[in-house]
């Protein structure tokens, strides 16, 4: 499993010009799901990124974790696009939607994150702050 995350002061997403989730100040999640995750995985990437210290402390060090911010994360399997042959990705890495769909809620759940609208092509719109932007991959997958 791997994510994408960026601190954001706001994002949202919409599907045909209609809004479907919006944030203020937290983390935006684009998530990514492999053949092989399980819900193990999805446990631990939303303990890690819950626990991410990339916001400011009271003295603007980045310090602090996820806290009462708001998540918004939107499954994303061109995360797990591979380009080491070719220039055109190949995405036998990513879970088929049936697969990932449980898992992705999993990790919505665990986060309390708003969501996308799974499967659907989104519009994500996002003012990052700082920019603040990390890759998570976890260390269960294979």
């Amino acid at each position: 499993m791997r994510a994408l995350v960026q601190r954001v002061s706001s994002a949202s997403v919409a599907v045909d010009d209609e809004l479907i989730s919006r944030i203020g100040p937290g983390m935006l999640v684009l998530l990514g799901i492999a053949v092989d995750d399980t819900r193990t995985e999805a446990e631990w990437i939303a303990r890690k990124l819950r626990a991410l210290r990339i916001f400011d402390d009271a003295e603007g060090r980045m310090n602090e974790p996820l806290g009462g911010r708001e998540v918004l994360c939107v499954s994303q399997f061109t995360l797990l696009g591979e380009v080491s042959k070719g220039n055109r990705p190949s995405w036998g890495r990513a879970a088929p939607g049936e697969a990932a769909r449980p898992l992705y809620e999993t990790v919505c759940e665990l986060l309390g994150a708003q969501q996308g609208l799974f499967g659907a092509h989104m519009e994500v719109d996002l003012v990052n702050d700082g920019p603040v932007t990390i890759l998570v991959e976890s260390p269960l997958s294979g």
